[in-house]
């Protein structure tokens, strides 16, 4: 479904406006988008008020009624673009599909222009090799939850645009990778490369895919560099001053993330390619 996405006029639904979210939203408003957003907690709605943001409180779960689905096709109604930010640690363990149904179905009935959908490379297996986009397929009947929740998103029927973005570890400001593993000893897979993604390189992909109208891809969303575990972490640990963390000397490959499909069709250029150097920026 082709339409303008030049921000004026354009409005952007963030649903799911958290650490990733809320920046996003603040983005996208500075570009010139109108910019709805959602939380779960009603003392951040005068936050995402006071930042311009339009708030609705939005609670999926066990609870969600007929009239709460009502209410947020009202609130989709307003959006040409969806930015489904809702992470899958939201739904009991196998429900990430069902939690997200009624917004399924909310997208279909608003008539909603696109979908992006943010995913994770967590989709892949833990195999010592490149992984494309095409080594997880988003299926609504494969094996993985989250899967079969970004095709519940792909339309079948092109009833709207989508575009899935499949982020890798989240670092930067109040999440600094130095925490994560901090004092650990003797921990697995040293050899294991990282796959990182810092925040300010996460919204602009993002709001470069809106700009551009880039729909119809599934994109793996990674900083270019993977140095091992055993060199990153024990480097982001010092950096805050804390006991660094050791790994067992034995091999243990892991995956790497590919994203250079991304970098062929987005016309980002990212701040952090280099996650040595981005720890000082966490």
């Amino acid at each position: 479904m082709p339409f303008s996405a030049a921000s004026a006029g354009t409005t952007v639904a963030v649903l799911g406006c958290g650490w990733l979210g809320l920046p996003l939203a603040q983005a996208l408003l500075a570009q010139g988008y109108r910019v709805l957003g959602t939380t779960t907690t009603p003392e951040q709605l005068p936050v995402l008020q006071a930042a311009g943001i339009e708030p609705h409180l939005l609670q999926l779960g066990a609870d969600f009624t007929a009239a709460d689905e009502a209410r947020l096709t009202a609130f989709l109604r307003q959006a040409d673009v969806l930015v489904l930010n809702v992470p899958p640690r939201a739904a009991v363990a196998g429900g990430y599909p069902q939690l997200l149904r009624p917004v399924h179905r909310a997208v279909a009935v608003a008539r909603v222009k696109a979908v992006l959908f943010v995913s994770t490379t967590g989709v892949y297996p833990e195999e010592p090799r490149l992984m494309r986009e095409q080594d997880a397929i988003s299926t609504r009947d494969a094996a993985s939850d989250v899967l079969r929740t970004e095709g519940h998103f792909v339309p079948r029927y092109g009833q709207w645009s989508s575009t899935v973005v499949r982020l890798g570890g989240l670092i930067g400001p109040g999440r600094a990778p130095g925490r994560f593993l901090a004092g650990r000893q003797n921990l697995p897979q040293g050899d294991a490369p990282v796959n990182l993604l810092h925040l300010t390189d996460a919204i602009g992909v993002l709001s470069t895919i809106i700009r551009n109208n880039i729909w119809g891809y599934t994109l793996n969303v990674c900083a270019l560099s993977h140095p091992p575990r055993r060199e990153f972490y024990p480097a982001a640990a010092q950096h805050l001053g804390l006991t660094p963390p050791t790994f067992l000397p034995q091999p243990g490959p892991g995956k790497t993330i590919d994203s250079s499909l991304l970098r062929t069709v987005v016309p980002y250029t990212f701040k952090y390619d280099d996650v040595l150097a981005a720890i000082g920026a966490c």
